[in-house]
């Protein structure tokens, strides 16, 4: 069952073509002074029914009918085939509003919401009226035949609404026919009133509802005729011989650093993302947000929306935007937490140069990190050279990293355990240990045998050269070739080592999340966006 609609449009043109009538004035004899006294006639709509008679008589047999009148009515409704069109097209009218202040009732002088109509081609209709002049004298008659006979020449032109989206508001009206008189050869001595009949006919439309929808601001296109994955798919140059299209108007692109927004000119020239500190600043630039995105519509903080495209990401990233009073350059993006990628590794404390930053760094105070303590994570961004202590009383940077670590590397600080097998027999009382390897062995660790779990001694000196260590207590026993022994101690170790996986952790210290893929990190989804990776919702 179709959904009910009345929009009162024959009752519009009704109404307007009843108004070409209601201006109309006979004269009653003249006045003292000689001025003609004139009475307005009136207009009523209805023809000679029982019901509009019974009206007309203000529900009375006895009443006799008031002259002179205009009476109209509706003689007819014809489709009018001649004027068909397209039956099936469809218009659409893009609108601008003006701001409306709801506490003044006025409206401002900047551009409020913006919407999208779409007309549906509407029918094409013949309204026939009849108007019944009514009169007692025929002076009344040429009266008011004067007053109208000059308006239709040959028509006249009418307006049933205001709407300037309404394109069918307007029409004109014709002169059809006209019957003089309806009086006959008058039978004993009744003097019937007199009723000119004077037909016309509009040709008009009838309307289906406009549909009306809010306008956002449209960043990007994608043409296609294959359905997929659009993120994936039109980064496919070999999909469907190239039948995808990415389209962004005017060819802004974005920075995104934090939470601000910044919109730059296309010819601008921009870094490809791939330093793990770029960007931390955008350029200096005269392209504004207003300006962009008031010729979409008003922007509601907490509500319009950008929504980004990251080309190591399936889904898109969405955040809601508002202006930044400070400065118009910016946006406040504010990212929906559930749109990002999820860590993959666990968090780390902060990113460095080992170089430069490390615990106790007596050269550099202001840039020595917090004591070592358990559970403490780094990402470094250099290399870090073996960190071998020979012999007790030696102090190091990054205890533990005996074999060193390489940038991009996340190094924590913890309980290490590590297990190595004896080279040849260890004599019975000998404190000197030779292993298949020490390379993962440091001073100040716990020599244990695997298998019993008998602690053998702490490491005192490692002879890295020479895969000897010595222990501070002689061995009770003596100890075959290739039995395990485990080592164990708290130091720094290196945690994670890049793959060609895609992998995310996120900085604590600033809140700022990375990703690294190929073997270099980067800001995860920080950075510049080019034309075709973002649109607004407005």
């Amino acid at each position: 069952m179709a959904t009910y609609f009345y929009d009162q449009q024959c009752r519009r043109f009704l109404t307007q073509f009843g108004a070409i009538f209601s201006h109309l004035d006979v004269q009653y004899g003249s006045d003292p002074k000689g001025n003609p006294i004139l009475h307005r006639v009136p207009v009523v709509y209805g023809n000679s029914s029982r019901q509009a008679a019974a009206i007309i008589n203000n529900n009375s047999a006895s009443t006799m009918p008031t002259v002179p009148l205009i009476a109209y009515y509706i003689s007819g409704m014809e489709y009018d085939q001649r004027r068909t069109q397209d039956p099936y097209f469809i218009e659409k009218v893009n609108i601008r509003q003006r701001t409306y202040n709801r506490d003044t009732g006025t409206y401002e002088s900047t551009q409020g919401n913006a919407f999208t109509v779409e007309r549906v081609m509407p029918v094409p209709y013949t309204m026939r009226v009849t108007v019944d002049v009514w009169t007692s004298s025929e002076n009344q008659k040429l009266e008011i035949f004067e007053q109208l006979g000059v308006l239709f020449n040959p028509s006249l032109e009418i307006q049933s609404t205001d709407n300037f989206i309404d394109w069918t508001s307007l029409t004109v009206v014709y002169q059809d026919r006209l019957n003089w008189s309806s009086r006959s050869i008058p039978q004993g001595n009744s003097n019937a009133i007199d009723i000119t009949s004077w037909t016309f006919y509009m040709p008009i439309w009838i309307s289906s509802p406009i549909k009306i929808s809010k306008m956002g601001m449209i960043q990007k296109i994608i043409a296609s005729i294959y359905k997929g994955s659009a993120l994936i798919d039109m980064k496919d140059d070999a999909l469907l011989l190239g039948t995808r299209q990415k389209i962004t108007p005017y060819g802004y692109q974005l920075l995104l650093v934090g939470n601000r927004l910044q919109i730059l000119p296309a010819a601008l020239p921009t870094t490809d993302n791939q330093e793990i500190d770029n960007p931390s600043a955008g350029p200096d630039t005269s392209v504004y947000w207003h300006s962009v995105l008031n010729a979409y519509g008003t922007i509601r903080p907490g509500v319009s929306q950008i929504v980004l495209e990251n080309e190591y990401m399936v889904t898109e990233i969405v955040g809601t935007i508002d202006y930044n009073a400070d400065d118009d350059r910016l946006l406040i993006y504010t990212i929906d937490a559930s749109t990002l990628p999820s860590n993959t590794l666990d968090s780390v404390d902060m990113i460095i140069d080992p170089d430069v930053k490390y615990p106790n760094n007596a050269h550099q105070p202001s840039n020595t990190l917090p004591a070592s303590a358990v559970g403490q994570r780094y990402l470094i961004v250099n290399d870090i050279a073996e960190q071998r202590i020979y012999t007790l009383g030696t102090t190091l940077a990054w205890p533990g990293l005996t074999r060193g670590a390489t940038a991009n590397d996340i190094i924590e600080y913890g309980s290490i355990s590590r297990t190595v097998l004896t080279s040849g027999t260890q004599a019975l009382g000998a404190s000197t240990l030779t292993l298949v390897s020490v390379a993962d062995i440091d001073v100040g660790y716990t020599i244990t045998d695997t298998v019993s779990g008998a602690t053998l001694g702490v490491v005192t000196v490692v002879m890295y050269d020479s895969n000897q260590i010595v222990i501070d207590t002689a061995l009770v026993s003596a100890i075959s070739n290739g039995v395990s022994l485990t080592v164990t101690g708290t130091g720094w170790f290196v945690d994670y080592h890049p793959s060609d996986a895609v992998d995310y952790v996120t900085n604590t210290t600033s809140g700022i999340q990375y990703r690294i893929n190929g073997g270099v990190w980067r800001k995860s989804y920080d950075g510049y966006y080019e034309q075709g990776e973002w649109r607004v919702v407005i």
